[in-house]
């Protein structure tokens, strides 16, 4: 699972008080080559959750972004290759996405998460 799918899901607990990002647990990561897009970047970026994507870039030890999105150097090319490599080339084949208010956890296997809310 890349960090654009992660970016782009919310905890389906129905505990959960509003739609709040999952936390990262990265147990296998493979980097994977992809073609790079700068106008894909820059159109997707309004859409992005920064801090949930730093913070999980940080799980993933991607670094050298920026601390806003707004500081991000759209038209600056290894600042946009820096960015789509953590957000499109780093793949967590393996772990788990945990809601961080109720603490559930939905495992990833080959690449795809599991969000099931399966009874325990």
């Amino acid at each position: 699972m890349i960090l654009l799918t992660h970016n782009m899901m919310v905890s389906p607990m129905k505990e959960s008080s509003k739609q709040i990002a999952l936390r990262l647990e990265a147990e296998e990561v493979e980097e994977k080559d992809r073609d790079f897009n700068a106008e894909f970047l820059v159109s997707i970026l309004e859409r992005i959750d920064w801090p949930a994507f730093l913070e999980a870039a940080a799980v993933l030890k991607q670094s050298g972004l920026p601390p806003t999105k707004e500081e991000l150097n759209t038209s600056d090319e290894e600042s946009m290759k820096k960015f789509h490599h953590a957000l499109m080339e780093v793949d967590v084949v393996t772990g788990s996405l945990v809601c961080t208010e109720t603490g559930r956890k939905f495992p990833i296997a080959a690449s795809i998460p599991n969000m099931l809310l399966n009874q325990d």
